[in-house]
């Protein structure tokens, strides 16, 4: 698995586990970090070294294990950041995407991969909300490194019968989310409020719409597309969109904060053209073939958050 020690990783690593897999981890510098995220799991997973910008690294981890199944997570999450290198994102995402297929490939012909794409492959698309079959037109360098990286497991798939899976996931979280996402940010600073350190929090638009799950059931997904009889490609979505707005009272009502309105600034700094099209995830073809649902409630996704939050600000840990 590459991103192991990442949220999306770390879920997946620990219901791997608890199926009897031996689980090995790609990790850079791997005696070096601390991993936190696995604290659950770090005694029953092995992890070998290994680069996404350093292909000879992927493709001797891949060699020194020679997986059953190969899931492949890690990436550059953060889209803003994408402006700031857009060759360095191809590169992380498409360029070590093709690199793992074409190992993977000429290992073992029968290995299953899964990589992990996503809902900004749609871009623009026209339509809302969004199937697998929907136009893909990316707005960001994120999205289109990852619609390469989607059109790579396409291309092997038809080309070399390769057991590959696309899985297009939209917005999801948990308390193992890095704060500056947006849903950190607002759970973190729902939290802080309550306890008095923290005065207000400041947002953009609170009208933006996102497809919000938790990552615990994207990672659920991702396991059962390897389980298939044969290989596709799959939404992983609520099939709901939010607001922002719809976020920010959640938080606060799950951190016990009345009239949070009166809580939250917007800053026009902070304000993005309006999409033309909501970013909402039609998971229809993953229930009817795998028999996905999301299980965890949005409600409980954020109270899960804010709990968390709460806990780590109230043992002294900066907001």
């Amino acid at each position: 698995m590459t991103g192991i020690g990442g949220q999306d990783g770390s879920f997946l690593a620990e219901l791997l586990v608890a199926k009897g897999y031996d689980v090995t981890g790609v990790v850079r510098d791997p005696g070096e970090r601390p991993l936190p995220n696995l604290a659950a799991v770090r005694d029953r997973i092995a992890l070998v070294p290994g680069d996404l910008l350093d292909p000879i690294t992927m493709i001797d981890a891949l060699g020194a294990v020679r997986p059953h199944e190969l899931y492949h997570l890690a990436a550059p999450t953060f889209v803003p950041t994408s402006w700031e290198d857009p060759a360095e994102v191809l590169e992380a995402i498409g360029g070590a995407t093709a690199t793992l297929l074409g190992a993977a490939r000429r290992l073992d012909p029968e290995m299953r991969v899964f990589v992990a794409t996503s809902s900004e492959v749609f871009g623009d698309a026209g339509e809302s909300p969004q199937h697998e079959r929907s136009p893909m037109r990316p707005r960001s360098p994120y999205g289109v490194a990852k619609l390469s990286a989607h059109g790579l497991v396409g291309a092997l798939r038809a080309h070399f019968g390769t057991f590959a899976v696309s899985g297009i996931t939209y917005n999801h979280e948990s308390a193992r989310r890095p704060a500056h996402f947006l849903p950190r940010k607002v759970t973190r600073a729902a939290a802080a409020i309550s306890l008095g350190i923290q005065d207000e929090l400041v947002l953009g638009d609170l009208d933006a719409v996102r497809d919000w799950s938790h990552a615990a059931d994207i990672v659920r997904g991702a396991w059962l597309s390897l389980q298939a009889d044969e290989p596709g490609d799959y939404i992983f979505a609520s099939g709901r969109g939010r607001t922002v707005r719809e976020l920010a009272a959640a938080a606060f009502a799950a951190a016990g904060v009345p009239d949070w309105e009166t809580r939250v600034r917007v800053d026009p700094a902070f304000v993005r053209a309006p999409e033309a099209t909501p970013p909402i995830g039609d998971a229809s073809h993953a229930r009817s073939v795998l028999g996905w649902e999301p299980e965890i409630p949005f409600e409980t996704l954020i109270a899960e958050m804010v709990a968390a939050d709460l806990a780590e600000l109230r043992a002294g840990a900066a907001p």
